[in-house]
């Protein structure tokens, strides 16, 4: 097989395909409920190594920071908001190259829970929606640290503690609401204590190879699908992490493979060595800033205007208002100029 081209595509026996590279922002493991972010962002761009690092130079040009590394910290500096538009309008070094999907932590639980548990991913829309108006702040932060508990792997206390602490939550709140939507689907929650029993009677064996809540796997499998939609694979380069084990890596490939998307493959790099990853590393953290700001009430239109073309439409988002928002319709992605 040849080696990188100039403009990001690489040759093989099948054809060329088209290179990626991605970073993650705003990964807390399991603890969606209670980290340091509401956001997960999974950014991608199909740049070539030379304007990459063409616009990587730029950023330092204009920002003359001593520091090492530029991250995405230094775009959101208001003194330099100026470099941050120029990074994502439409003439600038990414645009029509880059998609971004997003996670909103809570409603990836939910999503989660009420897939695990009722196999209705239109539940969790549902209950997602009306949860914190019919329960209250509250009583709705009570559900979700509990259905946290509940998937997550880790758990310091007793084994069980993580399922009876879900159904009393889940009983109480029923009790509390019951000729309501969402007290409707925590009924019907309440029925499938087996499952949850099941579920975690399978960490006995040891933590599983995918757990249920880190959202780093399946985002980068719907990266993959965002790139091969029309038809050319494509191969991944994508920042070290931990997580991304070489039988997770076998998953990932397997899994879009399963659903039907070109991946060729994925490949770890260092993400100070690859100017690709670097960008993607800036619209990462730029795309989870700007997005927890529109899901609080306190987003700046004409920053989020200027992500909107970058958001992938089918991100994990439940909060209706921020999406629209954030969200524009499916455009087309092309290959790295």
């Amino acid at each position: 097989m040849s080696g990188n081209l100039a403009d990001g595509v690489r040759g093989g026996p099948a054809g060329p395909f088209l290179e990626i590279a991605c970073d993650e922002s705003g990964s807390d493991g399991e603890n969606l409920t209670g980290g340091n972010t509401d956001v997960f962002a999974h950014a991608s761009v199909s740049l070539s190594v030379a304007a990459a690092a063409a616009a990587v130079r730029e950023i330092r040009d204009r920002i003359r920071s001593p520091a090492e590394e530029y991250k995405a910290n230094h775009l959101l500096r208001e003194k330099h908001r100026a470099v941050l538009e120029w990074l994502l309008v439409p003439e600038g070094p990414m645009h029509g190259q880059a998609r971004v999907h997003l996670m909103e932590k809570t409603f990836f639980v939910v999503d989660r829970a009420a897939g695990l548990l009722l196999g209705d991913p239109a539940a969790a829309v549902v209950l997602f929606r009306e949860g914190s108006r019919t329960f209250g702040d509250e009583g709705w932060r009570a559900f979700l640290e509990a259905a946290n508990q509940l998937l997550r792997v880790r758990n310091n206390g007793e084994p069980g503690a993580p399922v009876e602490g879900f159904y009393g939550t889940v009983d109480a709140l029923r009790r509390a609401h019951p000729r309501t939507d969402a007290g409707r689907i925590l009924a019907r929650l309440g029925a499938t204590r087996s499952r949850a029993v099941s579920y975690r009677a399978d960490f006995l064996d040891g933590p599983p190879l995918i757990p249920v809540l880190n959202p780093l796997l399946p985002a980068i499998v719907r990266t993959a699908a965002l790139w091969s939609g029309d038809g050319r694979e494509v191969r991944l380069v994508h920042d070290r992490q931990n997580m991304l084990t070489p039988d997770r890596i076998a998953w990932i490939e397997e899994a879009a493979r399963r659903a039907g998307v070109g991946l060729a493959g994925l490949r770890l790099v260092v993400a100070r060595e690859d100017a690709r990853v670097q960008v993607a590393d800036f619209l990462a953290g730029i795309a989870r800033k700007i997005a927890s700001d529109e899901l609080n009430g306190r987003g700046d239109p004409v920053l989020t205007a200027l992500l909107r073309p970058y958001v992938d439409p089918a991100s994990v988002w439940g909060d209706a208002r921020s999406l629209a928002l954030l969200a524009a319709p499916a455009a087309p992605v092309t290959g790295p100029r």
